[in-house]
């Protein structure tokens, strides 16, 4: 790793973050008396590990070190990582041990054709995610559900710009803080993907200034890939309705992922789903549109 190296800042920053969750108790350790810091102190998850305090000082510092794969799964045990964190730890340290990019790519992300034809034969609400969580594409259902992105400015038509800067989004979704938090750990993966990606800097920048919950959530270091769970909405048009949501990569590309919602087949929130699909489109058909191309 070299010093100033975006990765081995972002392992740095993932390091200091997972000690400051854990207490003595969680590991064995007595507690003591009054302790400065918050969580373990770095000589106690050197210790616990089998490394130096000087080198694991210099890994949270993100300084010249090259960790090797044992001492990463060390590290890995003694901060008692679970699985998405665990790859994290690897791909950060890996990433950091590579040169910096001179020219990384950060052009416009696509939706594949074929990929919009099959949102839009979904009988479910579906939208794509762009690796940043920008809404690139959706289907009326998904409208229907979260209202319609194109009725905002390009720049804003991101699920955390949503979630985090629009009260409207916690009166809908009672179950904000859980859908908020795992959103969060999607961006923190991409933003250990590529830390200097303009697009993070300017999302994240803007979430912290006008949101103290973002930033409680985002200094919590959380990381998750693809992800999935179960949200309850309360829908103006059809009351409370529950439904699953799971992120799919898409084939062939490098960072969007296809966000589906779906109800359990046979039960009431199917039916409100259908009421829901039925009143859009009503509304529709009364304001004279026309069938188009969301997205």
């Amino acid at each position: 790793m070299a010093t100033g190296h975006p990765h081995a800042r972002e392992l740095g920053d993932f390091l200091r973050a997972r000690r400051a969750r854990l207490r003595p108790q969680d590991v064995g350790l007595e507690p003591g008396g009054r302790r400065k810091v918050s969580g373990l102190r770095r000589e106690e998850i050197a210790l616990l590990a089998g490394l130096s305090t000087d080198y694991y000082q210099r890994m949270e510092q993100g300084r010249d070190v090259r960790p090797s794969d044992h001492a990463l799964e060390s590290l890995a045990g003694a901060l008692q990582l679970d699985g998405d964190e665990r790859r994290h730890l690897f791909d950060l340290a890996r990433a950091a041990r590579r040169p910096v990019r001179a020219r990384p790519d950060h052009g416009a992300e696509r939706v594949p054709e074929s990929t919009r034809r099959l949102l839009h034969v979904l009988a479910t609400p579906g939208l794509v995610l762009g690796r940043h969580l920008d809404v690139l594409a959706w289907n009326p259902l998904a409208e229907a559900l979260l209202g319609d992105p194109a009725a905002r400015p390009p720049a804003e038509r991101n699920m955390l710009s949503v979630l985090f800067r629009e009260p409207e989004s916690r009166m809908l979704c009672p179950g904000w803080e859980s859908m908020a938090r795992q959103y969060v750990a999607m961006l923190r993966a991409a933003v250990a993907d590529d830390p200097d990606h303009p697009r993070a800097a300017a999302l994240v920048g803007e979430l912290s200034i006008h949101s103290a919950a973002f930033r409680r959530l985002w200094a919590r270091h959380d990381v998750r890939g693809n992800v999935h769970g179960t949200t309850l909405f309360q829908h103006p048009g059809v009351g409370g309705i529950t439904l699953d949501w799971d992120t799919y990569p898409l084939p062939g590309t490098r960072g969007p992922v296809l966000l589906v919602f779906t109800a359990e087949p046979g039960t009431a929130d199917a039916d409100r789903l259908q009421v829901l699909a039925s009143l859009h489109a009503t509304r529709d058909a009364a304001i004279g549109s026309v069938p188009r191309r969301a997205g």
